[in-house]
């Protein structure tokens, strides 16, 4: 199931092979506007809607089993299996539960969660389990060797990896240019593959030819509006510069690789902070708030990293115990539990 309309979702899931049907509602927006007043007056209404189009899909399908995965589009299903008394379970992949987790976690009957809950926010402690976020199995199909090899890496110089997300982020990709350039002028130490995405991969490019740097003259270095093989270039690594989402989290502690973290300032509840300091508090990640990041800074903590082999081996061990490794498995244990 997913929220109605032209989402992911509507386009994937069907590809997939596998039936969707999709309730009408939308997330609250919490900054105070009137734009957002009339959005969440809408939302509202969406959501009495939905509740009648929740009854019609568990008329439909007769689930023995409903699984909400913390986005507002679960809300409604499974709020209502939980009424009907069918089994429920929740799962959320971030350090802190969403609006939608904290209103679904008293009628659930599992909650599994991909991070130490750093929040306290689930009273019922038997109902919780930590199971991890799944990662995808080609994350686990390349040693550093392999994936080394696959990029075309010949010499010994460390690979570091940059990147924000499939579609980019305006302030880091800016701090990226000058970093790049900070780069060339040091003689290029070290492999640097920047997935720019796929809305700023142009402005980066054009950052970069004002401060008359032609990367064709600096092989080392690599400039790509999306990451089509991330497992590849993860795996690939030494360092990772990136944000702090779960799913990003989740692969970082699959691997095992030290990273430098930015989290973005513009998510509901600040959640990417929080999963940050999961890592950082564990001794496997650098936490560096964008407020705190210019490049020369971003430069010194990488070199920092790439300079101590045995920090990056310890920050590598401390990743990897954070989030259970088998998280698909014990998704799976769990929801098998309940039935």
């Amino acid at each position: 199931m997913g929220a109605g309309g032209d989402t992911m979702e509507a386009k994937l899931v069907p590809r997939a092979g596998y039936e969707l049907r999709q309730v009408d509602i939308s997330a609250f927006r919490r900054r105070l506007s009137l734009d957002n007043l009339a959005h969440n007056a809408k939302a509202v209404a969406e959501l009495v809607r939905s509740r009648r189009q929740a009854q019609a899909i568990l008329d439909e399908f007769q689930p023995e089993l409903v699984v909400g995965t913390g986005g507002f589009a679960s809300y409604p299903v499974t709020r209502e299996a939980a009424r009907r008394g069918i089994p429920t379970a929740i799962h959320e992949s971030n350090a802190v539960p969403g609006l939608t987790t904290r209103r679904l976690a008293g009628h659930v009957d599992r909650v599994m969660l991909g991070l130490p809950d750093q929040s306290g926010a689930y009273p019922d402690g038997e109902k919780v389990v930590v199971t991890g976020t799944p990662v995808r199995p080609d994350f686990f199909t390349r040693t550093h060797k392999e994936a080394r090899g696959e990029l075309g890496l010949a010499d010994d110089a460390p690979m570091v990896l940059s990147v924000w997300g499939s579609l980019g982020a305006k302030v880091m990709n800016g701090q990226m240019v000058d970093f790049l350039a900070l780069c060339v002028e040091r003689g290029c130490p070290f492999h640097h593959l920047h997935g720019a995405g796929e809305r700023y991969y142009d402005d980066v490019m054009e950052g970069l030819e004002r401060q008359d740097i032609h990367l064709d003259a600096h092989p080392r270095l690599q400039v790509r509006p999306y990451l089509h093989d991330m497992a590849l270039a993860m795996a690939a690594a030494d360092v990772v510069i990136c944000r702090a989402g779960a799913s990003t989290i989740s692969e970082l502690a699959a691997l095992g690789k030290p990273a430098i973290l930015i989290p973005s300032p513009n998510v509901a509840g600040d959640h990417q902070t929080k999963n940050a300091q999961v890592l950082a508090q564990a001794g496997g990640a650098v936490l560096l708030p964008e407020r705190e990041c210019n490049a020369r800074r971003l430069f010194e903590e990488v070199t920092a990293l790439l300079d101590d082999p045995k920090r990056r081996a310890d920050m590598g061990r401390a990743v990897s115990g954070v989030a259970p490794a088998d998280a698909a498995e014990r998704i799976y244990d769990t929801l098998m539990e309940l039935l």
